[in-house]
C-alpha cells in the first residue's frame, strides 16, 4: 500500500521551510514516536537481537521485513550483524527522518531532533550523549512566537567510517565527511571535510588523517611510486 501524500505543512518541514510543529498531525506523530521509544528503550539488554531490530525498525518506520527466524539462537542473531546497534536510552522527535547505515554503533543517551532528515553512514561510531539538532527557530522573537510560531530545519549528514566522540553536538545543515573524527565535547557548526579531525566549540580542524582509505592520499602515494620508479 502506498504511503499517503504528505500534508502541505509536512512538506514544508521536510524541505526545511517554515512550518508549524504544534498541529494535531505532528503532535500525533511525536506521540507515536514517544510510544515506540518507550518500547525500544525498554528492550535494550533484555530482548533478543531480533526483537530489538524489529522495534528499531518500527521506531524509524523502516518497513523492510525481517529474515525468517532460525531455530538456533546464535545463528538467528548472526543474521543481524550488519544492522545498526543503538544503545538505549535514545531520544527522538519523530524517528521517521533518522537513517542509519550498516554497522553503525550509537552509544547511550543520543538525542535526535529529526525535523529534517538525519543520515549516518555505514560503520560510523558515536560516543555517549551525542546530540543532533536538525531543527531550529527564527531569530526574530516576534516571528518565533513560542509554540504558536513557525519552526524550520536543515538536514544533517554524517559520512561513512566516522567517529563522533561523546557529548558532541551537531547543528542544523552540517555534513561530516567520510572518515572524519569529531573530538569529544565539540559543537559542530560547519561542514567537516573527509578524513580530518575537528574539535572544540565551535569545532575547528586539528589535522588531516593519514589513511589508505583517503582517495587523495592514494593518488599522492601513486604519484610518489611513479617518481621513485623513474
Amino acid at each position: 500500500m502506498a504511503a499517503p501524500p504528505l500534508s502541505d505543512n509536512k512538506q514544508k518541514m521536510a524541505r526545511g521551510e517554515l512550518y508549524h510543529a504544534f498541529t494535531p498531525e505532528l503532535i500525533a506523530e511525536r506521540a507515536r514516536c514517544k510510544a515506540a521509544l518507550l518500547a525500544y528503550n525498554a528492550s535494550i539488554g533484555v530482548a533478543s537481537r531480533r526483537e530489538t531490530v524489529r522495534l528499531w525498525r518500527e521506531l524509524v518506520a523502516d518497513t523492510t521485513p525481517l529474515p525468517p527466524a532460525l531455530h538456533d539462537a546464535v545463528a538467528d542473531e548472526a543474521q543481524f550483524d550488519e544492522e545498526p546497534l543503538v544503545e538505549g536510552p535514545v531520544y527522538m522527535d519523530y524517528g521517521t527522518q533518522v537513517k542509519l547505515g550498516n554497522g553503525v554503533f550509537i552509544n547511550a543517551y543520543s538525542t535526535w531532533i529529526d525535523t529534517c532528515t538525519i543520515t549516518v553512514g555505514a560503520r560510523t561510531l558515536f560516543g555517549p550523549h551525542v546530540s543532533l539538532y536538525s531543527g531550529t527557530h527564527p531569530l526574530d522573537p516576534e516571528i518565533r512566537n513560542g509554540t504558536k510560531g513557525p519552526e524550520t530545519g536543515k538536514e544533517i549528514h554524517i559520512g561513512e567510517d566516522c567517529w563522533i566522540g561523546g557529548n558532541v553536538i551537531i547543528l542544523p545543515g552540517v555534513t561530516v565527511g567520510r572518515g572524519a573524527t569529531v573530538g569529544a565535547g565539540s559543537v559542530v557548526t560547519k561542514d567537516v571535510p573527509p578524513f580530518h579531525v575537528v574539535a572544540g566549540n565551535p569545532a575547528r580542524i586539528i589535522r588531516k588523517i593519514k589513511t589508505n582509505m583517503d582517495p587523495e592520499q592514494s593518488m599522492q602515494d601513486g604519484d610518489k611510486d611513479m617518481l621513485d620508479a623513474e
